[in-house]
């Protein structure tokens, strides 16, 4: 069965990275979550990279926050689709994270999820790999359809109570 590598610079990702996992676990697909610097442990990193192919995955998750290298160089190694999650930042807000992962060269994309965006990673590599898993397509479709249904359910109690009232309740 295909694979999701997911991996993090720091525990303090955790939280985040965690949304991708519990979306995959959601969907029943494998994963395999780590922590590594790309900067302080260099060489674990690109053993990290390179052997990701020969374990089985066909996408990687990959978080990191401020100079936020870790997606890119998983992308320059690991020759199928890589997703960052830029992590908010105490300094900038994420955005040095989001500008980081976002501003690849060109032959080394990098797909990117808004900043924190960790339950759409998730999503985007179940939507990767369900091009070519029709179980999983169906699980995902399913997905989509329960969302539509919460919208529609939460309209109709707004139609029944008026907003007054609703905002009241929550």
């Amino acid at each position: 069965m295909a694979k999701v590598g997911i991996v993090m610079g720091s525990d303090s990702d955790m939280p985040i990275m965690a949304q991708a996992a519990d979306f995959l676990d959601k969907m029943g697909i494998d994963y395999e979550m780590t922590i590594i610097s790309a900067h302080r442990e260099p060489d674990i990193f690109f053993n990290y990279a390179k052997s990701a192919e020969e374990k089985g995955f066909k996408v990687i998750i990959a978080g990191a926050g401020k100079a936020a290298h870790l997606p890119g160089m998983c992308a320059a190694l690991f020759p199928m689709p890589v997703i960052g999650i830029p992590m908010k930042t105490s300094d900038l807000g994420g955005v040095d994270s989001l500008y980081s992962i976002v501003q690849m060269p060109s032959g080394i994309p990098v797909a990117t999820v808004a900043i924190n965006g960790g339950k759409n990673a998730g999503i985007l590599a179940a939507k990767i790999l369900a091009t070519s898993d029709p179980e999983l397509l169906a699980k995902l479709k399913a997905y989509s359809e329960e969302m539509k249904n919460e919208v529609a359910g939460k309209d109709e109690k707004l139609q029944k109570l008026g907003h007054k009232e609703y905002l009241a309740q929550k």
